[in-house]
């Protein structure tokens, strides 16, 4: 594994590697919000397109929470989880724009992160500090620094990504021309901090969480997955789960017969469940589900920045689009709508139709291909 070091001088090489190839780059320490020193940051991105010559062309593309940095398929053919949005011909075209994807800071795709090496080669574990997102996007800066990239054409991104965009475009507004905030509001609500808080006590109540200090042991693998069905019940809408499983028995598991309160049969919504949750236990680190999730509940753009939200959004000066998915019931529409109003200008919310709740930004993101493509990225 090859990591570069950002530095004064010349740009990082935007060309050695096939695209869609995780790559890494050491940004130094990073002072956070909370006043801890995180030292020896490094972080993992992936791009795919070439960046032009006045580097006037990049695009960042913010993952959601367990997402990862393979936003669409490169030169290695493995289909990445945004195809309908970014690829060659999509809307955000690889073949005239640089893509930049990066694995959020407290992520396990690569980033500095709770499993990761401290200073005294030990895993951070427990002692991994708290992040915020705009530390994460300081951290962001400044791998954009190290490809020479002083703004970008558009930064784009859904649920926590959109957060994460949004504070791009607020924290540095000379350096987003146009930025997209897809399925998100302007801070966590306290009914998402509440979802949140009870997916991280999940987690931390498992035995195997050892304090955050399991690494080598078998970890809090019951609390992860108990943390993803519930964020999972929250990402589908309640008519989306009963229309596509009702009260329907998983095959021979019928629950009102030879079940007890010990050990029953499973109804087919509870082992979909089970298996969103062992599927995520298989690929996700516990702790970094804590760290980006509490980062996500620190979500508020207008904290130290004003008594209004219109006062901590009048500073950007980026060409908006906001987007919501009408069926969500993690973040409403009127989060969405709320957060157009405050934004300069006139900024128009695009709904997204889809059944199936918040992750319709992910599956109907094809819905607004045309604006995307005749207005943002024309």
């Amino acid at each position: 594994m090859t990591i570069a070091a950002a530095r004064t001088g010349a740009p990082v090489s935007t060309t050695t590697v096939p695209d869609g190839t995780v790559q890494y780059i050491r940004i130094s320490d990073l002072e956070l919000e909370s006043g801890s020193r995180l030292p020896d940051v490094t972080l993992a991105y992936e791009t795919w397109g070439t960046l032009n010559a006045d580097r006037s062309n990049a695009v960042l593309i913010e993952h959601a929470l367990t997402g990862d940095t393979h936003v669409t398929r490169g030169a290695s053919g493995e289909p990445g989880w945004w195809e309908q949005l970014a690829g060659p011909g999509a809307p955000v075209d690889t073949e005239r724009y640089f893509v930049v994807s990066i694995n959020i800071l407290g992520g396990c795709y690569g980033s500095t992160g709770p499993s990761t090496p401290a200073p005294d080669g030990k895993p951070w574990g427990s002692r991994f500090p708290l992040v915020t997102l705009r530390d994460t996007t300081a951290a962001e800066a400044r791998l954009a620094d190290a490809l020479g990239i002083s703004s970008w054409y558009a930064v784009v991104g859904g649920s926590l990504g959109g957060a994460r965009a949004l504070e791009w475009a607020v924290t540095y507004p000379e350096r987003v021309r146009r930025c997209a905030v897809i399925s998100i509001g302007a801070s966590s609500t306290a009914e998402q901090i509440a979802f949140a808080q009870a997916q991280t006590l999940a987690i931390r109540q498992d035995p195997g969480f050892n304090g955050g200090d399991y690494y080598g042991g078998p970890g809090p693998e019951a609390g992860l997955a108990l943390a993803r069905r519930i964020a999972h019940i929250t990402y589908r809408s309640a008519a989306e789960l009963d229309g596509r499983f009702g009260r329907t028995p998983q095959a021979s598991e019928t629950p009102l017969i030879a079940g007890s309160l010990a050990g029953r049969g499973r109804y087919q919504v509870e082992s979909y469940l089970d298996y969103q949750g062992n599927k995520l236990v298989r690929r996700f680190d516990a702790n970094s589900y804590i760290a980006i999730t509490e980062a996500l509940m620190s979500h508020d753009v207008s904290r130290g920045r004003g008594a209004t939200l219109e006062e901590a959004l009048a500073s950007a000066t980026a060409e908006f689009l906001v987007a919501a998915v009408d069926s969500d019931r993690l973040y409403f529409p009127a989060q969405s709508f709320a957060l157009a109003a405050a934004l300069p200008g006139t900024v128009p919310v695009r709904m997204i139709e889809a059944p199936i709740g918040h992750d319709g930004f992910l599956t109907e993101i094809g819905q607004l291909g045309g604006h995307l493509r005749d207005i943002f990225f024309g």
